[in-house]
Parts: C-alpha cells; sequence; structure tokens
C-alpha cells in the first residue's frame, strides 16, 4: 500500500518507502481527492478507497469535515509535521483501534526542539534597552534646550540695566544697608507697603515659601529675603518691624525718605503712584507686582509674576543658582 503526503501532484518519494522510511511524514491510508472535486460523492469514494496519496489542503479539508475519522493513522516521529498539523485547529488527532487519541497543540510543538526566536526575557530587555536609548536621548536634548532658553533669556535680562547703581537705606532695626551688604548673598527682593490689603501679602507668602523650600534642600546657598516698602510716609522703621515678624524671621524691611525710596525704585523700574485719601487719611498704593532675584554678585537675574507659583520660582533660582559664574571674579 502507497502512504504519503502529496506536496501539490507529486507523492513525496520518501514517503513511498514505507512509513519508517520517512520521517516527519504522513502515511493515510485515504483515497484520492482534490480541492476541485468537493462534493459528498467524492469524500465517500475517499473513504472507501484508502492507500492512495491525496494533497495536504484535501487532509486539511477533510480533517476539519470528518473529526472523528478512527482509521487515520498518524506515524511521524519527527517534528516536521507539527507546524502543519497546528493550523488544522482540531483538539486531537484520530485514534486508530487500540491505541489514545494524540492531542495536538502548539505547546507540544514549541517543544520539539524546532528554532525558537529570543525568549520572552531577552525580547523584555531588549525592548528595556531600546526605551532606556530612546529616553535618554530625549532627556539629553531637552536638557539641553532649556540651558539654551535660560542662556538666552540671562543675556536679555541683562541687557534691561535693572538694578544698576547703588542705595542707601534702613532696615527694620534701624540700621543702614546699602547694596553692597548684600554682595555674596542670593536675595530676593519684593517692593510693596504695610497697608496693602492683599497683594501684597500674598506675594510675600508666596516669596517666603520659596525661600523656606530653598532652604529645605540641603547644598543649595542660603536665599536673604527683602522687602521694600513703595510708602515712605507710613511705613518708617517701627511699622515695618511689625509687618514683617509675621512672615519670616530672616525677612527683611527695609525702608528711608521719600527720595531714597523713590531711587531705588527707579533703579529696579518699579512703578507705585499714592492714590488719594479718603476721610480717615488712608489711602492705597498702586504699583508694580513683582519679586526680583538678584545673584551673588548684586546683579539683577530674573523676576517673577503673580502668575507664578513658589514651586516654579524654587525651580527657576535653582537654574540660576546651577549655572552661576561670578562676573567680579
Amino acid at each position: 500500500m502507497r502512504t504519503g503526503v502529496e506536496r501539490g501532484n507529486a507523492l513525496d518519494p520518501r514517503a513511498a518507502a514505507g512509513p519508517g522510511a520517512a520521517s516527519g511524514w504522513l502515511a493515510l491510508p485515504l483515497g484520492p481527492y482534490s480541492l476541485t472535486r468537493n462534493n459528498v460523492a467524492d469524500r465517500q469514494d475517499m473513504l472507501r478507497n484508502p492507500g492512495k496519496a491525496c494533497t495536504w489542503n484535501a487532509f486539511c479539508q477533510l480533517a476539519q469535515q470528518h473529526r472523528s475519522i478512527r482509521h487515520m493513522l498518524l506515524l511521524a516521529r519527527t517534528p516536521k509535521v507539527w507546524p502543519r498539523l497546528c493550523q488544522l485547529g482540531v483538539p486531537a488527532l484520530p485514534k486508530s483501534p487500540g491505541s489514545k487519541a494524540l492531542p495536538v497543540t502548539r505547546q507540544l510543538w514549541s517543544r520539539q526542539g524546532q528554532p525558537q526566536g529570543p525568549g520572552l526575557r531577552a525580547r523584555l530587555m531588549i525592548t528595556a534597552l531600546i526605551g532606556a536609548g530612546l529616553g535618554g536621548a530625549w532627556l539629553a536634548m531637552k536638557a539641553e534646550k532649556e540651558r539654551d532658553q535660560h542662556q538666552r533669556r540671562t543675556a536679555a535680562l541683562r541687557q534691561a540695566a535693572v538694578g544698576q547703581g547703588d542705595f542707601s537705606l534702613l532696615d527694620h532695626r534701624g540700621q543702614a544697608r546699602c547694596k553692597a551688604d548684600f554682595r555674596g548673598q542670593w536675595v530676593l527682593l519684593y517692593f510693596g507697603f504695610t497697608h496693602c490689603p492683599d497683594i501684597c501679602p500674598d506675594e510675600l507668602e508666596k516669596l517666603v515659601r520659596a525661600v523656606r523650600l530653598l532652604e529645605a534642600e540641603p547644598g543649595l546657598p542660603p536665599v536673604q529675603p527683602v522687602f521694600i516698602t513703595v510708602d515712605p510716609e507710613r511705613d518708617d522703621v517701627a511699622a515695618m518691624a511689625r509687618y514683617v515678624q509675621d512672615f519670616h524671621p530672616r525677612l527683611l524691611g527695609l525702608t528711608g525718605s521719600p527720595e531714597q525710596v523713590a531711587q531705588v525704585s527707579r533703579s529696579y523700574r518699579v512703578y507705585y503712584s499714592a492714590g488719594p485719601k479718603d476721610e480717615d487719611q488712608d489711602y492705597i498704593v498702586d504699583h508694580s507686582v513683582a519679586i526680583y532675584l538678584l545673584s551673588p554678585d548684586g546683579l539683577f537675574t530674573d523676576y517673577y509674576g503673580r502668575a507664578q507659583s513658589a514651586e516654579q520660582v524654587v525651580a527657576s533660582v535653582r537654574r540660576h543658582m546651577a549655572a552661576f559664574r561670578s562676573v567680579l571674579q
């Protein structure tokens, strides 16, 4: 009896020698079958006339339509036929008399010594390495872009010539202060007045919160908070002392004569104007709102408006500290 699986129209010669000579091939006692001859009579004739070879496609269709054929015999002893058998999608091969049905699973195929691709762990490691490389490149490009923006911003602010010249004021303890007293320190500076109903307290709270956050970071130099009044008529030394104690123990309040306050305000380009007085002789001072950052060289370095949070101020100050190079040495 000739047995074998036909590839195309030719019977594989290795299968013609018998079941044992064609390792990896199916010996199927099936009749003639063709993809173009798929009527009921042909299939019945195929089952009644075993011994003739059939194509693999014919076997696949037959196996799908006759899942319980008992006289089909699998004589494969190597894994060469398993990939095709897995494509059938059948739960088990038919069993011959006196034998057990043989389950066909992809798991069994994967264990038969066929060449396998990289394992799951290797694929995960490769994916992680590629992701780390791309992430590192993106972070490097982002850092370079931020450095470039920071340098251009710093250069533009220095050209603005803000905070040029010296000043002479009194602190809230009555001690004379000038700009040189803050040389070597980072300074956060705010202009306002003690009778301000809301904006000044809010901005000073933000300023001192930024100072506390910076103090909590080890390795960073201390930042000196400074408050300069734009209302010298009411904000004398005693009034400044009462006001600053409610915010931060190191907050330094500075006041002076109207001429001294006008001079330092012009230096930092601060606008202020006292409004009309009411029947209680009280008035509001309209002024520009900004927190200034001064470097240890005493130079204006950056400013922060109302829209920026204390955390954003801290991040900016930290970047300026990291990039600082003294120009006075």
